[in-house]
């Protein structure tokens, strides 16, 4: 008797289907040689974690240092080579490299390299990271860039910049 209750139990909370993303349906952002591609939007894991591809051109820059409080960070360098930015210096990682930044770790990233850098970014929990993105990269695209806005964006999305006086995330 017992297992059929369980039974019922497991076919009650798992009454879910399996959700495919085509990849036509993906939404993407473009800004200074950076294209950003949302896999696994937060809102389909109910904010677990979002899944994102980045696309950065050669010389391209990426976020400056910054720290997350209640997210975490995985990078996996897909293709290319990547400069990652910490507390410590710059690191140079290589394609197949993994990077994980807990929370409270400063970090950025920069493709300091002749060649494309791709790579896939996981942010646990997800926190609707790309509406983050969504306004951040509109704007990148305004002129000229208004510093307390990136700084009032990066506050409200648990993103804490190291250095309050240059927040432009990404720069030509």
């Amino acid at each position: 008797m017992f297992s059929w209750i369980y039974k019922d139990k497991i076919k009650e909370e798992w009454n879910m289907n399996a959700i495919i993303l085509p990849p036509t349906k993906k939404e993407e952002f473009h800004s200074h040689g950076n294209k950003l591609k949302v896999v696994i939007p937060s809102l389909l894991t109910n904010h677990n974690y979002g899944l994102y591809e980045i696309d950065m051109e050669p010389k391209a820059r990426g976020p400056k240092l910054h720290y997350h409080k209640l997210m975490e960070e995985t990078f996996i360098v897909n293709k290319g080579t990547l400069t990652v930015l910490t507390i410590d210096g710059e690191t140079i990682v290589n394609e197949g490299s993994i990077i994980h930044i807990p929370k409270f770790a400063a970090h950025g990233y920069n493709n300091d390299s002749d060649e494309i850098v791709k790579m896939t970014m996981i942010f646990t929990p997800g926190q609707n990271r790309e509406d983050f993105f969504r306004k951040l990269y509109k704007a990148l695209e305004e002129s000229p860039n208004d510093l307390r806005k990136f700084y009032n964006l990066y506050l409200e999305n648990d993103s804490y910049p190291i250095d309050d006086n240059n927040m432009i995330p990404m720069h030509k």
